[in-house]
């Protein structure tokens, strides 16, 4: 056990002294002491017996895993820095989406490098998530204003696959028939490869042309860049205008940069426009993550996908702000979800929203208009060297033709330090960007063997006025709201991003015991890698000598990862669970194309699944069919095997959670496996709930054939406030050859068996920068910290089940009473009896300073909890006393002493205002004020206060508001 020491540490051996496994201890919550007091509770004599207990014998894995002990925290990090050393820097000027910026740095110091911002989870919970939702108010606002559009949504994962939702979306909403979507041939490389993964699995017939032949194809839609790969600005309004007459729909990828000048898409006549927010202050990353925005017109608010941020009031009319619409639409609509999206870019997004709130517009049209003016001086200089630089206009990326010097001068420029784009063998590309100086202009025009003195240049392409007509010029104002112009200077904006972090729960307050969503330590030594500029500052297209350190990292955790998963191959690319899911199903779908077998399209998926699974499955174009779950919540295998029988000929996967989604380890795992893969399917194991197998079994071990792993449950990734996320996959080696590749980057040498399979993400390794933390979180932890991590995740769930379950009824459990890592409680007889809903039970836990579990999910009426293992004993046991406590508030409505429509449960949750009375109301209400704001004695210790009352999801749908609300509407 760690921590565990002699009488005297002058006795100890040196091994010991030397503490390499001193981080299980910081991360594993409970001690040695707390461990063994929730085992007498629990009724089990050591954690042998208890995970004997409740993972069935027969897929125990036979050895220990395959992975080194744990390293100490300075020693892993001195590993990974060396490793990192390895990256060479260089300034990028290869763009296609990816450019340096500035990171303000009160916004990296106090909302990236902040856990009151990145551990923060989802924001289902609003009332105690006010800070982050009027930060991506801020975001949808500023998205509004430079696309021009009525509507965007809080960011998407990237702008590839912003582009593959927009098609769909076309499908949805328009009119023609046509099965056709045209493509502009300009649009950036890896965009075309996610569509065409995507559209080929939808049977949608891609056309490629130049945008002002898009009107001449019958399409249901179209998707024109503006600018283009190759730079251009070309003004799109009559191909867009003529697309809509012949009832297609115009999406239009942008650049959010270059829209702070140029003529917006929703001028342009657009229906929805998309980009990446990545420029607005949030580094390349080696691709990722970074926001992509996207919006539309608001006729098409139902069909738009992602989530919304809207505005709504709370109980006393104050204005509250709330997801809306979209919330987590795909676990109702399933199969005939918009999309499967289930997390999206919030911290990226929130950072993109601060940059446009620091600089203000002046500020963003100064940068903006910094960049074209050195992009325009680097054309003029180099015309002047008698160099073809088409004429046509731009804002900030160039394409040269350089002819027979193409090599010479890239390597040139390699050498002097620049990343050009090698476009052909004879012409060069340059994107300019906020990182770019007058100085590196004048080195790189002297590179090219032009003038380097840019006082002349300057002056006369400022006499011309630079390279973009007037025409193509916006004429409207932006970002008018007082919010982007009132926190310029340091001061402002840190006591503005302080005002909105107070306003949110976040794990830096107390424990956030989400079900299905585990809420652990994000440890301060994993995170300090993902700001080095050697993980930061890269292009994702950087030649692959200039990335070796990446390649390393990402090798090594590849590694770890098929360690744990007893997998032959990992595809790093799927930047979201939701997306390995689909990137799963897939490579599933091309191995049975592969065979012949392009009939098997049928998914079965259990009941109680996640949302997003049929979600998933109809995205790659199969037909699910749902099977059943018996009075226990396992799968019912009678209906199964029927199943799987009457499908036969067309099974293609069968989709999974293991443990279940119900937090039972279902003993007839290898079974259903087994019977569908005697059938010619497929298994498919969602990997939520891995933390309940590392180290004790494996998907592999299982039976599973692919899975996904999501990096920001399992492996220590923070939640974001709804993102970043990474969902990897791992695949058995019949698979791997099917698994995505990358059109622009390879992901692999010239031997990688997926060798030319599409992408399904932008890069080719998905949000690569933030893979930092799970490398750091396995090697500190070791083969054996990571099996002790699963080991407490299961004794700290199954320690709240037992002292709960007199209490509320736990759901469902395994054959010998045992719950997985996380446990259901049956809130629905306590409804019946009392009108008191798991709803209610929610917001009181915010006047205990708790975040709520989760909801409804997967049984409707119904709480789940998941403590994970680095809750301690006192945090536990502060949870359990809230919860038995608020079972006793349901008493007094159950005995009469309390109104069943004024009581604590359904006046939740209680604000300062409420407290203090501060509108001079008496208090009137059947219980006093300190059992509404203290209800135990330790919550005043360190008491959140929600920054808002309950509020009205109904009257935020029925008047659909999504964009910043004017500063009196907050006083008021």
């Amino acid at each position: 056990m760690p921590n565990a020491s002699p009488a005297s540490p002058l006795n100890a051996p040196l091994a010991e002294l030397e503490q390499r496994d001193a981080f299980i201890g910081r991360h594993v919550g409970p001690n040695a002491t707390e461990i063994a007091t929730m085992l007498a509770a629990v009724g089990a004599p050591d954690l042998d017996t208890l995970i004997d207990q409740t993972v069935p014998p027969a897929i125990r894995l036979a050895a220990p895993l395959p992975l080194e002990g744990p390293k100490p925290e300075h020693e892993a990090l001195a590993d990974l820095r060396a490793i990192a050393a390895k990256n060479v820097i260089r300034k990028s000027l290869i763009g296609m989406g990816y450019y340096g910026t500035h990171t303000p740095a009160v916004i990296l110091r106090n909302v990236m490098e902040n856990p009151g911002w990145y551990t923060a989870y989802t924001p289902y919970q609003a009332e105690i998530a006010q800070g982050r939702l009027e930060a991506l108010l801020n975001y949808q606002q500023m998205v509004i204003d430079l696309t021009g559009l009525e509507l965007a949504n809080a960011s998407l994962l990237d702008e590839a696959t912003a582009a593959a939702e927009a098609m769909t979306m076309a499908r949805r909403v328009a009119k023609s028939k046509s099965n056709v979507f045209y493509v502009d041939e300009a649009c950036f490389p890896q965009t075309i490869d996610v569509l065409r993964t995507r559209a080929g699995l939808f049977g949608f017939e891609l056309k490629f042309g130049p945008a002002h032949d898009a009107a001449n194809a019958d399409a249901f839609g179209a998707l024109l860049q503006y600018p283009n790969e190759r730079g251009e600005i070309i003004d799109l309004s009559g191909t867009v205008a003529a697309l809509k007459a012949k009832g297609a729909v115009v999406a239009i990828a942008s650049d959010l940069m270059a829209l702070v000048l140029l003529k917006s898409p929703g001028t342009m006549g657009a229906d929805i426009a998309l980009g990446s927010a990545q420029r607005f202050g949030v580094p390349m990353g080696f691709g990722g993550p970074h926001a992509a925005f996207f919006a539309t017109r608001e006729a098409n608010v139902r069909a738009m996908p992602g989530r919304i941020i809207g505005v709504s009031k709370d109980a006393r009319g104050k204005t509250a702000l709330r997801m809306t619409l979209q919330t987590r639409e795909q676990h109702i609509r399933r199969e005939k979800a918009n999309s499967n999206i289930c997390t999206s870019q919030v911290l990226l997004a929130n950072m993109s929203g601060f940059y446009a709130v620091y600089h203000g517009p002046q500020g963003l049209r100064t940068i903006a208009a910094r960049i074209h003016r050195l992009a325009a001086i680097l054309a003029q200089g180099l015309r002047d060297a008698g160099f073809n630089v088409p004429a046509g206009a731009f804002f900030d990326t160039l394409q040269v033709d350089t002819g027979a010097r193409t090599a010479e001068l890239l390597a040139a420029c390699d050498a002097a330090g620049f990343n050009l784009r090698p476009v052909s063998d004879t012409v060069l590309g340059l994107s300019v960007d906020e990182t770019t100086t007058g100085d590196d202009v004048a080195t790189l025009l002297r590179l090219f063997g032009a003038s380097g003195e840019l006082a002349a240049l300057d002056a006369k392409v400022g006499a011309a006025g630079g390279a973009i007509p007037a025409a193509l010029l916006r004429d409207d104002a932006i970002l008018t709201h007082p919010v982007f112009n009132t926190h310029h200077t340091e001061h402002e904006m840190l006591r503005y991003l302080k005002k909105l972090q107070n306003r949110d729960l976040a794990l830096d307050h107390s424990m956030i015991s989400l079900g299905s969503c585990t809420m652990k330590l994000n440890a301060t030594s994993e995170m300090i890698p993902i700001t080095w500029a050697e993980f930061a500052n890269l292009h994702p297209f950087a030649p692959r000598e200039q990335v070796r350190g990446y390649l390393e990292m990402i090798d090594g955790l590849a590694g770890y990862l098929k360690a744990v998963t007893g997998f032959a191959a990992i595809s790093m690319q799927p930047n979201s669970g939701a997306q390995g899911e689909y990137a799963g199903l897939v490579a599933i779908r091309r191995y049975h194309d592969s065979r012949g077998d392009t009939h098997r399209r049928v998914c079965l998926i259990p009941k109680s699944a996640h949302g997003t699974n049929p979600a998933s499955a109809q995205m790659c174009g199969m037909d699910v069919v749902v099977v059943a779950c018996d009075e226990r919540g396992n799968v019912d295998l009678a209906d199964l095997e029927a199943k799987v029988a009457q499908h036969a000929d067309r099974l293609a996967a069968l989709m999974i959670t293991y443990p279940s989604t119900h937090g039972v380890f279902e003993e007839s795992i290898r079974e259903i496996c087994a019977s569908v893969h005697r059938h010619g399917g497929q298994v498919y194991m969602d990997g939520a709930n891995l933390n309940a197998q590392v180290g004790l079994t494996s998907p592999a071990t299982i039976g599973a054939d692919v899975s996904h792993m999501n990096l920001h449950k399992t492996f220590c990734i923070p939640h974001g406030g709804g993102g970043p996320g990474m969902g990897p996959i791992g695949l058995a080696a019949h698979l791997a050859p099917f698994m995505a590749d990358h059109v622009v980057a390879a992901t692999g040498d010239e031997t990688r068996p997926n060798k030319g399979q599409g992408a399904v993400s932008a890069a080719p390794f998905g949000s690569a920068s933030i893979l930092p933390i799970s490398w750091m979180y396995i090697a500190m932890m070791g083969d054996t910290g990571l099996k002790l991590a699963t080991e407490v995740a299961i004794l700290n769930a199954n320690y709240v089940a037992n002292r709960l379950a007199e209490h509320y009824p736990v759901l469902y459990t395994g054959s010998q009473g045992r719950v997985a890592h996380e446990c259901i409680l049956d809130i629905r007889p306590i409804k019946a009896n009392t009108g008191i809903s798991e709803v209610d039970i929610a917001k009181r836990l915010m006047d205990y300073g708790f975040h709520a579990p989760t909801m409804s999910f997967p049984v409707a009426g119904t709480i789940m909890i998941e403590p994970t293992e680095s809750e301690d004993l006192g945090e536990l046991d502060r949870f359990i006393a809230a919860m038995i406590t608020i079972r006793n508030e349901i008493r007094e409505v159950e005995n009469g002493a309390w109104p069943t429509d004024d009581n604590p449960l359904k006046n939740a949750p209680h604000t300062q205002a409420d407290f203090i009375a501060a509108d001079g109301a008496q208090w009137s209400r059947p219980y006093s004020r300190e059992q509404a704001v203290f209800p135990l004695p330790w919550v005043a210790e360190n008491k959140f206060w929600p920054s808002v009352n309950r509020i009205d999801d109904v009257y935020g749908d029925r008047n659909l508001f999504c964009a910043c609300v004017p500063i009196e509407d907050y006083a008021s």
